[in-house]
């Protein structure tokens, strides 16, 4: 994909308070909101959760809605209120001094002293846009956690947090037990607010049925108001909107449709890299690395920090996950063979399941490039497959195929069809660890990353031996 420069509707949007909560401020009424920025207000009704920075000092201000011209107490970031209450604003001394002109061309504001993010967790707000409620655990929704991204570089040094589309909200979501926004489809099965063409699902009212970006409906039927656009106007009439304006930034955009991407929770398949840190780091220490610090620094670094590799791509060309599953989930069988995918496709004729082996003409064991071209692994011959569970349920392919990062990971035993051909090549190390790989800088992240994760997670030592890593030229526009 891409990123392109985008012009959308933001909102500043106002989280009412809960009532009778202890807090640095002390008492208040029923006028007390916190204020968050989005650039994609179409996530707003997934909303389950406000996120802060514990050491950012936010303040309480006195001031008027600027749409509704109510009296409204709002928290957001010291910092900003410059920003926040620049044009058409003016500043006042106390609260006595709020005077709305009649004009109510420049609205009054004054600041109470300001508290750290950390004063605020477990706050609790008004849900925003109570279209549905969590499926599971509804009761901690829609609470202040904390989160080490949050900055004061624009916004308002509050983050509205959906943790069903974006990566950061679903971890610090996480983190703080705050549950996504999902609920219940057809079949029970818990599913964010949005579908899996763009287009809100029925339970989300008005916005039903509507995408939620313009760009993806047919040409020439986009309707004149974005969803956006929508949430904007909604929330303004309800007093629930502090600003409203386009605001241009970067976003997302698939390289072959030149349409916006979403954000999208899927289920995936991971290797669980994040408890084996330790072991990368120790074994990266035995490779001999040029530059040095490229080693110790670039690539060490990224290996301390190194996420759960997700290996699950949506993809048609590529190896699929061999991983056989019931309906329930309950029940499940990894191949891990060829030869084993035989077995159970016998095993499934027998139980009825299917007609005949889609392998019959492939002979378990003969290793030989005829045999093999009998067969087809790809996608579309996997997929019809149905196997038996243990249970005597039918079990299909898990939908996706593997990351093709996988792939180059796997070469050194791959290229000798380890382990089912020359298993001394891998086993007694004579043509394994490598004595020397060389690529760009760019590569600790890629094949360098991916050779020493599978390496050192299955064999417990490093892919290589040395390594000679060159820099990037970069022309005049970078």
């Amino acid at each position: 994909g891409c990123y392109k420069n985008v012009k959308d509707t933001t909102v500043v949007a106002q989280f009412k308070w809960l009532p009778n909560q202890e807090n640095p401020w002390g008492t208040y009424g029923s006028n007390r909101y916190f204020l968050a920025w989005t650039t994609t207000p179409w996530t707003l009704p997934s909303n389950t959760a406000l996120t802060v920075g514990p050491t950012i000092e936010y303040a309480l201000i006195h001031t008027f809605n600027p749409y509704t011209f109510e009296r409204i107490e709002v928290v957001c970031a010291a910092a900003l209120v410059p920003s926040l209450f620049g044009k058409g604003f003016l500043r006042v001394e106390t609260p006595e001094d709020l005077v709305l002109p009649e004009d109510k061309k420049s609205i009054p504001y004054c600041c109470e002293p300001s508290f750290s993010g950390q004063e605020l967790l477990g706050l609790r707000y008004e849900q925003l846009l109570p279209y549905c409620q969590p499926m599971d655990r509804p009761e901690e929704a829609f609470r202040v956690i904390g989160g080490a991204f949050v900055t004061t570089e624009d916004g308002t040094g509050i983050v509205h947090t959906a943790p069903t589309f974006g990566a950061d909200d679903a971890r610090v979501a996480q983190e703080a037990g705050v549950p996504p926004l999902l609920i219940a489809n057809e079949n029970g099965t818990p599913v964010p607010l949005v579908d899996l063409q763009g287009k809100f699902r029925a339970e989300v009212g008005d916005l039903g049925g509507k995408y939620v970006k313009n760009e993806y409906y047919s040409e020439g039927e986009a309707p004149e108001k974005s969803v956006d656009v929508e949430i904007a106007i909604q929330l303004k009439e309800r007093g629930l909107a502090f600003k409203v304006e386009k605001y241009e930034h970067s976003y997302p955009h698939c390289w072959r449709t030149d349409k916006p991407v979403l954000y999208y929770p899927l289920d995936s398949w991971f290797i669980r890299v994040s408890e084996n840190r330790e072991t990368l780091v120790e074994l990266n220490k035995t490779i001999h690395w040029n530059p040095e610090s490229t080693g110790s620094g670039r690539f060490g670094k990224w290996l301390e920090n190194a996420n759960d590799w997700n290996l699950s791509r949506s993809r048609y060309w590529g190896i699929p996950i061999p991983i056989w599953s019931t309906e329930e989930g309950d029940e499940r069988m990894c191949i891990g063979s060829v030869a084993d995918l035989y077995v159970a496709c016998e095993a499934s004729v027998k139980a009825g399941l299917m007609q005949e082996n889609p392998l019959k003409e492939f002979e378990p064991g003969n290793m030989s490039d005829d045999n093999y071209s009998l067969i087809d692994l790809h996608k579309h011959a996997l997929d019809p497959i149905v196997l038996v569970a243990p249970s005597g349920k039918p079990m299909r392919r898990e939908n996706d195929l593997i990351d093709v990062w996988f792939d180059s990971g796997a070469m050194p035993y791959a290229q000798w069809h380890y382990p089912f051909e020359n298993k001394s090549f891998i086993d007694e190390g004579s043509h394994y660890p490598a004595d020397f790989i060389a690529e760009g800088v760019d590569q600790t992240r890629g094949w360098f990353y991916t050779l020493h994760t599978i390496s050192s997670l299955v064999f417990g030592k490093p892919a290589y031996k040395n390594v000679l890593s060159n820099g990037l030229v970069l022309d005049k526009f970078g």
